[in-house]
Parts: C-alpha cells; structure tokens; sequence
C-alpha cells in the first residue's frame, strides 16, 4: 500500500493543474492569506472535476463583459467624487509600476480625476524601480505620500518572516493593502483605486470596505491575538521593544476612523478592459515607464515587479511551499489573456520556473543578516512532503504542469 505523504499548510493532497492555464490547485487564493505556520488551514486555487480552474472561468466571463456599458458606470462614478473632497478626489496606490502608472495617469488625464498617490516603498529599491517611481510622479506631476516606516522594524520583521513562515513578503504586504486606505480616511477622501480586479484570478475581492471594517474590529478588540512575521504583537512591544506606533502602521485602521466614513474602495480593472501587455505599452508611452534589460529571474519578462530586489525571492519561496514558481504564474495569465498557448506555457514553465534568484539574493541576506546555510536549511524544512522528494541528485518537484515530476 502506498505511503500517505503529508501536506502541509493545509494543501489539497493530490495535486491538480487546471487543463487550461497550467496552474495548480496548490496556489493559495490570495497574497495577502499567506500561510501563518506549518499546518494552518487555508484555502487553496479551486478546480472542479473537470480540470478548470475559477480564473480560466472568470476570463471566459471576461470576453462578454460589455465595456462600454462599464465605462458608462465608471463616469457615473467619477461624477459623484470629482472635485468635492478639495485638492485631491481619489487615491491611487503603487509604486510606480506599469499598472499604477497605467490608473493614475488615465484618471488624471483621461477622466478627469486628481489623483493623490499614496506609496509603500519597496523594501530593497533596485535601481530600475526607483528611476520608474520617479519617472512615474515627474510624468503625471502626482504628488505623493509615502510611510514614515520604522525601517528597523521592517527589516526585524522581513528577517522573521522567512525565519518563521518563509515569505518575505508576509508584513510587507500588510502594510501596502492597509496604509493607502488609512490615507484616504486621513485626508478625507472617500474613493480609492487600485488596479487589477483580483477576482480575475481566482480570489475573492478582499479588499472591499466590509472587509476592511471586519479586519479592523476584530484587530482592535484582539490585539493579544495579533502575530506579525510569526510573532505575537505584545512580544513585539515587551520582548523586542518597538514602538507601537511603528507596529500599528501594519495594521488596519481603527473601527473609530471608519465611523463617520463613506470610504469605497474599487478595481479599476472592473470598468477598464485590464491587460498587462497593454498597461506595460501605456506606461512606457506616457509615464516613461522602462523595463529592466534583463529578464526577471523565475520568468521570462522582464517588465513584472522590478521595484523591489526581494520580489525575486519572494517568489522563489512560492515555489518551495507550493510548487508552483513566477512563470507559472505569468504563463496562467498569459493564457488566460489569450497571449500564450498551452504549448508554449509548458515550454516557458520547464525552462523558468522555480529559477534560483541569485542576482540579488546576497544583498537581501546581506540586509537582513541572514546567512545563506540557514536560508538553505529554511527551504528544506518548508517543502512540504506531497510536493517534493529528496533524490542523490536533489530535491525534485513530485508532480509539474509538464508531467514530468517524480510521482508523475
């Protein structure tokens, strides 16, 4: 009888590819639901019987979206805030990528709007993110808010996170959902933009402001609860010392500062046919938007979250605890989007993903104090066991999208 192998984090134990975009039924459906700790139940990319997945059914829905009538709701919309809140109307997030160079351009120059934006820098800028950040607010004269970040905490925290849950990302991404909709209920502006509609791949849209009050009162009210980069929020202010001031800038805003707000936070990619090839093609025409002149390790683009250099890594932990890495991704898309067959994504997927990230690898242990022994003996202990097995010549995925893992 055959040995039952473990998942951990709660993963499906057979792994499933959607037979239509490559991706696998291991992907956690959100970024922002990462998984706390070995064991922990989260939910997973959902695939019926049939091999498909929720994105390939949301693009077919896609193609029969009627835009125009979109647009018509999104200048009902716009008319409603244009011009009453003082100086700024909406607030656009990012960082001066292709999507948010894409949002907060066409709403300024297109719609009309006066756009505040609002940045969670990066945690390590490469040198092409900040010149594309730069160019960014120079091109659309945007003014722009960024966190007075306690960059010690962040650092500790960034250190913890791939210490304890193995992603890098896991109170980065914390800070950049939940500081743009705080800066909206500080200057008192009630509408807020982000870019591409999550349920394109899958995910609920957890970002709507129901969302945002529940996260709030349930943090307030339970702050002992709280764990941070896999630790507890009073041990950070007892044992470890920080501020909670500089602790609380991770964390939703207060139930108190939703009271009197009318607040509404929307996709622009709801009203606006959202394509990654055509807002990269924008933002480079009238944001002086520049790709890098190499491709992205773990992929083949070159034009996909430059800004940051443990982005690289960041996904490159993906692929350990999931088996999936950033082609994957970016080849599920690109089917999806009808810019790729299944053919080519499976050639793409052999050839890239999972890619080591050494371009910047050391710099970002080098910043957080992390040697690389320990950051190897971390990859190990968060394979989960369904997924890999540990061969003379390595560790090998046991299932892959190409049919050609060790189980397989």
């Amino acid at each position: 009888m055959k040995k039952k192998l473990k998942a951990f984090y709660g993963l499906p134990e057979k792994v499933i590819f959607c037979k239509k975009t490559l991706i696998s039924n291991q992907r956690p459906n959100s970024s922002v639901e990462f998984l706390n700790s070995i064991g922990s139940k989260k939910k997973t990319m959902f695939i019926d019987k049939n091999g498909i997945s929720d994105p390939w059914r949301q693009s077919r829905k896609k193609l029969r979206i009627d835009y125009q009538e979109r647009e018509k709701k999104l200048l009902k919309l716009l008319s409603k805030h244009r011009g009453k809140y003082g100086k700024y109307d909406c607030v656009v997030p990012g960082s001066g990528g292709k999507d948010s160079c894409y949002a907060a351009h066409v709403l300024k120059y297109k719609y009309g709007m006066s756009p505040l934006t609002v940045t969670w820098p990066p945690i390590l800028y490469t040198k092409y993110g900040k010149e594309n950040y730069l160019n960014w607010l120079k091109s659309g004269n945007f003014k722009n808010i960024t966190p007075e970040r306690n960059e010690k905490l962040m650092k500790f925290l960034t250190k913890k996170s791939i210490e304890n849950l193995f992603h890098p990302f896991q109170t980065f991404i914390l800070g950049q959902k939940n500081f743009p909709i705080k800066t909206a209920l500080k200057y008192k502006i009630p509408l807020v933009f982000y870019g591409e509609n999550e349920a394109e791949h899958g995910n609920s849209l957890s970002d709507n402001l129901n969302s945002l009050r529940n996260d709030s009162y349930h943090t307030y009210n339970n702050l002992a609860k709280i764990y941070l980069a896999g630790i507890n929020y009073n041990d950070l202010v007892n044992k470890y010392k920080f501020k909670k001031k500089d602790i609380d800038i991770f964390l939703p805003p207060k139930v108190s500062d939703f009271k009197s707000s009318n607040v509404e936070v929307h996709y622009l990619g709801y009203y606006l046919k959202w394509t990654p090839q055509e807002t990269y093609y924008y933002s480079v025409e009238n944001c002086n938007f520049k790709p890098r002149p190499f491709r992205t390790q773990g992929t083949y683009s070159k034009y996909n979250s430059l800004d940051d250099k443990i982005d690289d890594l960041q996904y490159y932990t993906i692929f350990i605890k999931f088996g999936i890495g950033r082609t994957t991704y970016d080849v599920s898309q690109e089917i999806r989007n009808n810019h790729l067959n299944i053919e080519e994504g499976k050639k793409l997927i052999k050839k890239y993903d999972g890619e080591f990230p050494s371009r910047y690898f050391k710099d970002v242990l080098n910043y957080i104090g992390l040697k690389e022994k320990d950051f190897y003996k971390l990859a190990d202990k968060f394979r989960s066991p369904h997924l890999w097995k540990k061969t003379s010549t390595g560790w090998k995925l046991r299932h892959t999208a190409n049919k050609d893992g060790f189980d397989d």
